[in-house]
This record gives structure tokens, sequence and C-alpha cells, in this order.
């Protein structure tokens, strides 16, 4: 492709809703687009040298576990801006993943950066739960304002797995019963709490002895027919109790089943699991790290599929970068926990973040005053319908599904008729792609889906090219 990749130059405006002066550099990407909006210009086959010289130095310093180093990934990471990621070798790539759905608003908005760095230049840090910095008490009164109850409560976090982890502590001490009810196929982090609840056998096998044996999972349905199994088996779940024998006080859901492989339940499951559990007494958990803010087409993805939550489990976009999360949840159902008398029940050292907490300030202004989840709605919509047309016919393709910015192509193995899923064709897939220079994440239990989370400021221009690119792979895909 034609283009330099170079160094800061000059000005520029790389997002669609950036007004001019936004941004104090241009980083030249592929042809004349800046950095930022730039198509991929990839200039040494990825992984380059420096790639593979730093997957040798990780290999010596970090356990093996952590980072997958192949012939074909991993590529380190330099800069990221936009819709566009450098690697170390001067590659430049569409970034189709949002780094996890992190950059929902798109790598290092000006706006978040400028906030974060003028709240760095203040207080790099606080005492979140001993003497809290004013921007704790800002974003809570903003998420709170949010939430979708008359009056709400929130608490701080880090990661998603720990909001999860305050969800089903909340859960408990609200009703109770420590019992969970959990989903087949979902995926709630890895942290020995949400990962009692995740129900991949390869993340839970491990450490099976450690995790909290009053889990039940039951079938999640993404078929009308299948709803009426789930809400049976639902229903015989709260009446036998956990395996454990623990009565269950807590039904943790996904809107979406992200990580399960864009997995969206049909109507009126969710509203009908709603009135199941509140007959029975339990807290309904929204895990809403992948889905909410925005990401899906409206601020949070459960109300839009008829599920009333009591709380709801926020991560992922809502740092605009920085690691923060926040469990929120309904004045009644928080005020289970004791008033503080000093020690809290439950905190860490770095909740409520000042410089995390001013860059949410600042992202939930973007995606506020931007629209950005109507932009999500319009551009999911947009990239679904290319797609399904595109992949029509194509007999290994079993489904093109979305809602708002999270989408998946599943791939079967062999015709549409009666075929099975195809294990590992996503990362198949992600990795022809990665050496185009567009970044895609495999998804589903068995790594058959191909998952695009893309940041809500990428240009229709750019989504298209990417997305001409993807169809490209995907038709073209065998063993």
């Amino acid at each position: 492709m034609a283009g330099q990749v170079g160094r800061p130059t000059g000005g520029g405006t790389p997002f669609p809703h950036q007004g001019a002066g936004e941004i104090s550099t241009e980083l030249k990407g592929g042809g004349d687009r800046p950095f930022g909006a730039s198509p991929p210009h990839i200039r040494v086959t990825p992984p380059g040298p420096r790639s593979r010289a730093l997957g040798k130095r990780l290999r010596r310093a970090e356990s093996r576990n952590v980072t997958f180093i192949g012939d074909r990934f991993p590529v380190f990471w330099e800069e990221a801006l936009g819709a566009n990621v450098r690697d170390v070798d001067g590659n430049v790539y569409v970034d189709l993943t949002g780094a996890f759905g992190v950059a929902f608003a798109g790598h290092r908005h000006p706006r978040v950066m400028r906030a974060a760095a003028e709240q760095q230049h203040r207080l790099t840090h606080g005492m979140g739960d001993i003497h809290p910095p004013e921007a704790k008490v800002e974003l809570l009164e903003r998420l709170t304002g949010l939430a979708p109850w008359p009056e709400a409560r929130a608490v701080l976090a880090s990661a998603g797995s720990e909001a999860v982890e305050i969800a089903l502590k909340t859960a408990q001490l609200s009703t109770g019963r420590p019992g969970i009810l959990a989903f087949e196929c979902g995926y709630h982090g890895l942290t020995l709490g949400a990962l009692a609840a995740t129900h991949r056998d390869d993340f839970r096998a491990p450490f099976r002895r450690r995790l909290y044996d009053g889990v039940r999972f039951v079938p999640f349905p993404v078929l009308a027919e299948e709803a009426s199994q789930s809400l049976a088996s639902c229903e015989q779940a709260f009446e036998d109790g956990a395996r454990a024998g623990a009565e269950i006080g807590a039904v943790l859901v996904e809107p979406v089943q992200g990580r399960g492989g864009v997995r969206i339940p049909p109507p009126n499951f969710f509203p009908e699991l709603c009135a199941l559990a509140r007959r029975h007494g339990a807290v309904v958990v929204a895990d809403e790290v992948f889905t909410g803010l925005g990401r899906c087409g409206s601020m949070f993805a459960g109300p839009a599929l008829g599920l009333t939550a009591d709380l709801i489990c926020l991560g992922k976009a809502l740092g605009g970068g920085f690691p923060l999360s926040a469990c929120l949840g309904t004045a009644e159902v928080f005020d289970a926990w004791p008033e503080s008398a000093g020690e809290a029940l439950h905190t860490s050292t770095f909740l409520g973040h000042p410089v995390a907490c001013a860059a949410s300030l600042a992202f939930l202004d973007l995606v506020e005053s931007e629209r950005l989840d109507q932009r999500a709605a319009r551009l999911g919509e947009h990239l679904v319908a290319r797609l399904r047309e595109a992949l029509e016919g194509v007999g290994h393709v079993r489904e093109v599904r979305g809602l708002g910015l999270l989408a998946g192509v599943e791939i079967a193995r062999g015709r549409l008729a009666g075929a099975t899923v195809h294990p590992g064709a996503g990362a198949g897939i992600a990795a022809q792609l990665l050496a185009q220079g567009f970044l895609v994440l495999p998804a589903g239990e068995q790594g058959q889906v191909i998952e695009l989370t893309p940041a809500a400021t990428m240009s229709r221009n750019l989504l298209d090219r990417a997305l001409d690119q993807l169809v490209r792979a995907v038709i073209g895909f065998s063993e």
C-alpha cells in the first residue's frame, strides 16, 4: 500500500466527531490519511523482527501461560490513535477489536487524554476509601445519575471481574442466599468468585477444587424455541438450589454473551427471566462490562432487551483506556451492606483512582455529547447488513449477528444443513487478517466466531474497507 509511516509532523483531525485543533500532532498512516483514520500500511510481514525479538524477551520474563507466542502472533503495539494501531515494526493496522472493547471512543481520544493529563498534574493517586479524591465523587454522581433506577448506589473498582465480585457479594448480603444461577457459554472474568460463574471448562478445570460450588449453569437461549426450555431449567434450578445445595440469591447474566460468541437471546426471554427471579426473591445481576456504555446502541444493553436488573457491572470502555470498573445497583439492594465504621468490607488500594475517574468523566461526556450510542446503533446496523448481504449463501458461514457495534460471524464445518461449528476458525481468520493489517479477535467457546467491536468514532468508509477485507478472508477460509 502507498504511503510512509511517519512520526509527529503537524495538525490533524483523525476522529469523525473531533473539531479542528483537538489534537496537537498528525501521525501519518497509510496513503494520505492521518494516523488515527488511516487504512492499513504493512511495511514488513507481521510479526516483524522487532515483534519477534520482543516475543523472545517476553517468554524469558513472563509466565508462559499468559501471552501466546507463535509464528503468526503476536505483534507488539507501540502506538494507537483513533481507529489505528502501530506496531513496533512500523506496521499500521485498522483495529476492529477496540482493544477488547475498551476503545469505544477510539484509542487515545484527545478529550479523554487532556482530562487525564490535567488530573495527573493535580493529583495522581488518592486514598479512595479513607481520604477520597474529588474526581471519585463526581464520577459516582455521574454513574448513579445514568443508572436506570430512581435512586442508585455504586462501588468503583479496577477490572470487570472485580465489579462482578462486588455484585455477587451484594446479592448475597441482600438476599441472605449465596447460590448463583449462571448461564452456559457465559464469561464473567477469571478471579475466583467470577470464575466460579464463568462456564468455560478450560478456565475452570485447573482450579475446580478452589471454586465456589454453589453455581447452577443453565442453557442460554439464542433461538426462540430454546427460550421455554431455558426458563424451565431456571425454574428447576430455583427449586433444587445450586450444586452445593445453596439457595439461589443471584441470577448473573450478560445481555449479549460477548466472549461466548456474540450470542443474543430471543425477545421476551429476559422479561420472563426477571419475573421468575423476582418470584423467587433473587437479585438480577447484568454483566454489562462488555455491552454497556453505548456499544450495543444504548447506554445499557439490558433494558433495551427487557433485562431489568437490580445490579449492573461496568468496565472496559468505562475508563476511556484507563483501568476502571463499577458495580451500580438500586439503593435498596446496596443498603444491605453495613455502614462503614472505619473498615470497608470491600475495597482496594486504587479504588476511585483520580486519573481514571477524570478520564471516565471525559469519556462519558463524549458518549453523551456526540451520541456515540446512537452512532454505534447506526454503524452496527450497517455492519451486520453489509456482512449478511456479502456472505449470503457462503456454505461455511453459519450466522452473522450483532447488536450495535458488538458483532460476530460464526463459521461452520460443512454445508448449512446440519453444519457444526468450526473450532478455531475465528483464530485462523484473525491471523490471516493480521497479515493484511486488520485486527479482529476470535470468540466462542470453540473459537469459531470472528468478533468485531470497533470504535464508534471509526468512519464508515474505513469500516467498509475493513469489512470488504473480512468478507474476502471469510469466503476464502479453509483449514
